[in-house]
């Protein structure tokens, strides 16, 4: 994977290309943010640098061998350990074809995506002291290319006490030419110990004109782009999942102008239709309505009480903001957040949609006739 296909993280870039220009590449590194930032994606683009043997100033060749069996995850030198299902198999090598097909689908996924992809039950996976084992026996082998031996451990977190324990010891005494990058989404997780051996890199969210940009280039609509790249708040699997909803049905933004001018009408008619057509919707597109309805609001709290230049949406809804903010505030804000949230709580309990939707249809007409 090249650096130009990481989306955003400009500045991490750079720094990560310095470091290996300089010759200064720290031994152990430790990547946190959110999977949806790219932590996994930089992770594989910077083993890849360090192993091309023709770079090209400030990236990879991308043709020379190593590129070519970095891209197809089955170079000798890079390793890759992961959380495994115990009962399947205690480390990760059994693993490595399903891991392949993951990241070459795409390297932005969630570990309950990895969970889906090995184990039908959704068992919670672990790394184990097992996998730690063999990570140290993979460092210690000899590089078949004479450069470095780099290992990616995913969801580092995931290690139980035993396993972080043992991963100490390389991590203090590392063979020569040795790179253990760890990538985690949650460091608070992690031994301090193991946090301080590593240089620490923060991944923050994508910023949103690269998320527009590359939502563009993947034939998204202007007007979409700029939705998306707002609902997203700079996570490319967010992005992802909206993109990739049903285009023939009605957008978020018009299921949210439909219940808010129905609710504040009193339109009892309009209200039951929307609500038995958001009922026919699927389930995975309801739950995005109403993190996107949780959105919205917060868009107009910015707009009435910070400042408009924050406000991020695309052109239409902020058309339809502009008259419909005033009518969401301190006095409503609470209870419109804690409805939004129930009927998201009921969802994932296969609440009756229909009768889910009717009761968020009356309590948005409650609140917006709130004194």
């Amino acid at each position: 994977m090249l650096f130009e296909e990481v989306i955003g993280q400009q500045y991490i870039k750079e720094k990560l290309i310095h470091s290996v220009q300089k010759n200064k590449i720290s031994h152990a590194q430790l990547f946190v943010g959110s999977a949806g930032y790219g932590t996994l994606a930089i992770s594989v683009a910077f083993a890849q640098y360090v192993l091309c043997a023709d770079k090209q100033g400030n990236k990879s060749c991308g043709v020379c061998s190593s590129c070519l069996k970095v891209n197809d995850l089955q170079h000798p030198d890079l390793h890759f350990s992961f959380p495994t299902v115990q009962s399947e198999s205690k480390i990760s090598n059994p693993f490595l074809e399903n891991w392949r097909e993951q990241v070459k689908k795409s390297p932005y996924f969630t570990l309950y995506d990895w969970i889906q992809k090995i184990d039908v039950k959704e068992r919670n996976p672990i790394i184990s002291v097992e996998e730690s084992s063999e990570i140290q026996r993979k460092l210690h082998l000899t590089s078949y290319e004479g450069g470095y031996k780099i290992i990616v451990i995913w969801m580092a977190e995931q290690m139980n006490s035993a396993c972080s324990n043992k991963i100490l010891k390389i991590l203090e005494e590392p063979p020569n030419k040795t790179l253990i990058i760890l990538v985690s989404e949650d460091a608070d997780k992690l031994l301090d110990t193991i946090k301080s051996r590593c240089q620490i890199v923060h991944l923050n969210r994508v910023n949103n004109d690269e998320m527009q940009l590359y939502l563009k280039n993947n034939g998204v609509s202007q007007e979409q782009a700029e939705s998306i790249a707002s609902f997203s708040e700079g996570n490319v699997i967010k992005a992802h999942e909206m993109m990739h909803l049903d285009e023939t049905e009605n957008t978020l933004s018009e299921y949210f102008m439909g219940l808010m001018r129905s609710s504040y009408k009193k339109n009892v008619i309009e209200m039951m239709n929307w609500a038995e057509d958001m009922a026919q919707t699927g389930k995975e597109r309801q739950k995005f309505f109403l993190m996107y309805c949780t959105h919205m609001l917060r868009q107009c709290m910015i707009k009435n009480y910070g400042n408009a230049d924050l406000v991020k949406v695309s052109d239409s809804e902020l058309s339809f903001l502009n008259k419909f903010s005033p009518f969401v505030n301190g006095n409503n804000i609470r209870e419109f957040m804690k409805s939004i949230d129930q009927a998201y709580y009921q969802l994932e309990r296969n609440a009756n949609p229909r009768i889910l939707f009717t009761m968020l249809c009356f309590n948005s007409m409650r609140l917006l006739h709130k004194a």
